[in-house]
């Protein structure tokens, strides 16, 4: 056999180990691109929250102000860009934002805005700022307070959420006052509605708020062998009393005659 054979034999050998090497190198790792991390609110923003009613109308939600977390003031950016309308609504915040919620409670066809803001009172931390939205315009709504009855055992910390079309709230209730206050393990739940631009309030079932009367039940106490022989000489004592007063009177009845 000629060198050359040999050589052409030893470079077959070599390429065909390579080819058996290259097949056998594992693939690799495929490296998904993860999603771009949500961009930081930039001060004196605090809060952002984009909701969309319908495509091409969407309203921004916007906290702002520097030097106090306490106060400062919202903006709701409403953008029509169907009809290539933008308009900006203000306000004063008291406290921070917690929550910002769309729905149409009287089916009118126009979008309710709902902000849901926290304060730092240790009973009463809850605020809400209402608006409606018809022909470009924002309407403030009133939203009404608890009565009396409604917030007995109210201690804040109000859970709001979006139900059927309504706006529910939800609260543990509480007992006591001050710093001693518990929570019962009861909660009270309300429906919000809106008619007329006005809102309605409702109780959804009952609570345990409510202090039911009892009646005493007395139960008769077993007299004791003394205490019996002691009624029973005084009942003995009464009778012969009675006894003498009646002769008495025979006796006197008697002698005027």
């Amino acid at each position: 056999m000629s060198n050359r054979l040999y050589f052409s034999i030893f470079i077959a050998s070599i390429l065909a180990a390579g080819c058996a090497q290259e097949s056998g190198k594992p693939a690799a790792a495929i490296i998904t691109p993860s999603a771009p991390p949500k961009p930081a609110l930039m001060e004196p923003f605090r809060y952002h929250k984009l909701i969309e009613v319908s495509p091409g109308d969407d309203f921004d939600i916007l906290s702002w102000g520097r030097g106090s977390i306490e106060t400062g003031s919202f903006e709701i950016l409403h953008s029509d860009s169907v009809n290539m309308n933008y308009t900006t609504t203000t306000g004063d915040l008291n406290g921070s934002i917690v929550d910002a919620f769309n729905t149409d409670m009287d089916m009118d066809g126009n979008p309710e805005i709902l902000i849901q803001a926290k304060t730092n009172d240790s009973v009463y931390n809850t605020v809400i700022y209402a608006f409606e939205f018809s022909n470009g315009k924002a309407n403030k709504l009133d939203f009404p307070k608890l009565t009396s009855s409604q917030k007995k055992g109210y201690r804040g910390n109000d859970n709001f959420y979006i139900q059927d079309g309504n706006l529910m709230r939800q609260f543990a209730i509480y007992e006591g006052s001050g710093k001693e206050a518990k929570p019962t393990g009861q909660k009270r739940l309300f429906q919000y509605g809106l008619r007329d631009n006005e809102f309605t309030i409702k109780q959804i079932g009952k609570d345990s708020t409510q202090i039911k009367q009892t009646t005493a039940v007395t139960t008769p106490v077993k007299k004791t062998t003394e205490e019996k022989h002691t009624s029973s000489k005084k009942k003995k004592h009464k009778e012969e009393e009675h006894k003498s007063t009646s002769h008495k009177k025979k006796k006197k009845h008697h002698h005027s005659d």
